[in-house]
């Protein structure tokens, strides 16, 4: 019996000393709201799945991207002070296989896209921000004109990213964090178990333009969630 729980012990070490932390202010991130540094942020997390997995640490200072991919066994972390604001131009969005609405269809990637990775987490205490003005206001103008013809538009008219899509994941955390400002939907469970969603604010204003279906948390297909401690 000793044998075997020294045995797991040594197991748990190697487990954790085995995890990676990749800060990003290590590979060239600059503090730059207006620099567009999506290639540098993905080449680490390419980087960190490709050597078995890590924790991708965002600093303090606003960094703007666009589409992100997280693969197997990776993480992300926010530090105090540290956001990652979206980009307001939706060709930094490619447009791929996804799902919207209860329909499977080809749709642009959210900011943050989480594809079949069980055990991500997103851990703060920093911010992630969609910077959803733009979008809003050209769905209000695209609302608009058609009512002026007698018509009206649907949500999917207008082409808007979500925040966060997390697709075929299981246990799952996101802890810590503020969400804002999502261009779409900002958080987007789809065929997820064991999600936990605590002490993460999520917020979208009225002013200066309300921010249309900016639905805080969007649960699809999914089980065994526990969503405490939030504001929404």
């Amino acid at each position: 019996m000793k044998k075997l729980t020294l045995f797991c012990f040594l197991i748990t070490i190697c487990a954790f000393g085995n995890a990676q932390e990749y800060n990003l202010a290590n590979y060239g991130l600059k503090a730059d709201s207006n620099l567009l540094q999506t290639i540098i942020i993905q080449k680490v997390i390419d980087k960190a799945a490709a050597k078995g997995g890590g924790t991708i640490i965002i600093p303090k200072g606003t960094y703007l991207s666009g589409a992100l991919f997280f693969k197997k066994k990776t993480k992300l972390v926010l530090q105090e002070g540290a956001v990652l604001k979206g980009s307001d131009e939706i060709k930094n969005y490619p447009f791929i296989p996804s799902r919207m609405e209860g329909k499977s269809l080809k749709y642009f990637a959210a900011l943050i896209n989480v594809y079949q990775v069980n055990g991500f987490s997103i851990n703060g205490p920093g911010t992630i921000n969609g910077n959803g003005l733009n979008f809003w206001k050209t769905f209000w103008a695209h609302r608009d004109s058609l009512r002026k013809i007698g018509k009206e538009s649907t949500n999917l008219e207008v082409s808007r990213p979500r925040l966060i899509f997390i697709w075929g994941s299981n246990n799952v955390k996101i802890q810590n964090v503020k969400l804002r400002n999502a261009g779409f939907w900002t958080t987007h469970f789809y065929q997820c178990s064991n999600v936990l969603v605590e002490n993460a604010t999520i917020t979208s204003p009225y002013k200066p333009v309300p921010a249309p279906s900016t639905d805080g948390i969007d649960l699809d297909v999914c089980k065994n969630v526990v969503i405490r401690n939030c504001y929404i």
